[in-house]
């Protein structure tokens, strides 16, 4: 088995399909494309799994990061801007991030 990797993403993909996903992590270029041109971004992993599994892990998140709010006394900001990029309304982000869910 090959040895674990270690890295830093600050982009992603999920693909779904039938029989389970794919979640591909990325890290952006050191410098702004050019006016028009495609941001770089480079794939460091891709990490398939079943969509039972996607659902347990998603679940966990959730809790690790409400627990750490909760512990720290801090909220997480996300700005409106990537919001609106992920076509995430605010209505359905509150909600999801309500702990009494």
């Amino acid at each position: 088995m090959p040895d674990p990797v270690d890295v830093y993403a600050d982009q992603f993909q999920v693909s779904v399909g039938p029989f389970g996903c794919s979640l591909n992590f990325l890290l952006s270029g050191p410098t702004p494309p050019a006016p028009g041109a495609a941001p770089q971004v480079e794939r460091l992993a891709t990490v398939r799994t079943s969509l039972e599994h996607l659902k347990v892990i998603t679940f966990m998140l959730r809790r690790q990061v409400l627990d750490y709010e909760a512990q720290t006394g801090t909220d997480i900001p996300i700005p409106a801007q990537v919001l609106n990029a992920l076509r995430i309304g605010l209505e359905d982000w509150n909600l999801f991030w309500t702990r009494s869910r």
